[in-house]
């Protein structure tokens, strides 16, 4: 029996309404893109975002990015097809410093290990630097989506990324990093970015 469209769209809503409430055994993020339910376009997505807390569960204190440490991070991908490799990103919400680091076949295994090498970095001081890391599907990642508009300045979509050098994708981030912001007053996300971690370590020290 074939639906309406509005049938459709209730339904949708409903089912999503049900994973919101945890009625289901499933959640939001394992279920097709909202209000595409079409039998010829529903597909299960896979959660590529595997890292940290929901953004629904942010603190309030974090969205006026008046307190460093706290970071949203997403996987940019080139080519869909293929074992191409991917990229995390890592934006820091006050300086918007910005992180690219490759993902060798998208293996998510990958994404903690980059994260472990990210960590031993700051070692002792992790928890200072890095004191949230959000992911999210959704279009809440308003600094995330510009920053990856940057980025496809450099690496077009469906270009893959296996194809860029280490010390290319290291010249976008200093790119990046290097752009002065109408937000940040004119300075750059490095120029902001230098002070924290100074001013953390002369705190502990």
């Amino acid at each position: 029996m074939e639906h309406s469209p509005e049938k459709q769209i209730v339904c949708t809503k409903t089912l999503y309404g049900y994973a919101d409430l945890g009625l289901l055994n499933i959640r939001n993020i394992d279920l097709p893109e909202k209000l595409h339910c079409l039998p010829k376009t529903a597909r299960v997505r896979k959660n590529k975002r595997v890292l940290g807390r929901s953004i629904e569960e942010r603190p309030a204190s974090i969205e006026n990015c008046t307190e460093f440490g706290h970071w949203e991070v997403d996987l940019v991908i080139g080519s869909k097809s293929g074992n191409d490799d991917a990229l995390l990103t890592m934006s820091e919400r006050k300086t918007r410093e910005y992180r690219m680091i490759r993902i060798p076949g998208r293996d998510p295994n990958g994404v903690m290990e980059a994260l472990r090498e990210v960590r031993s970095q700051y070692e002792e001081h992790w928890d200072d630097v890095f004191k949230t890391i959000t992911t999210d599907n959704g279009s809440e990642f308003s600094l995330l989506s510009g920053l990856e508009d940057l980025i496809r300045r450099f690496i077009p979509k469906g270009c893959r990324i296996e194809s860029f050098t280490n010390e290319q994708i290291c010249q976008i981030e200093v790119w990046c990093n290097s752009l002065p912001r109408k937000i940040l007053g004119y300075s750059t996300p490095d120029e902001l970015f230098e002070d924290e971690p100074d001013r953390i370590y002369t705190v502990v020290a």
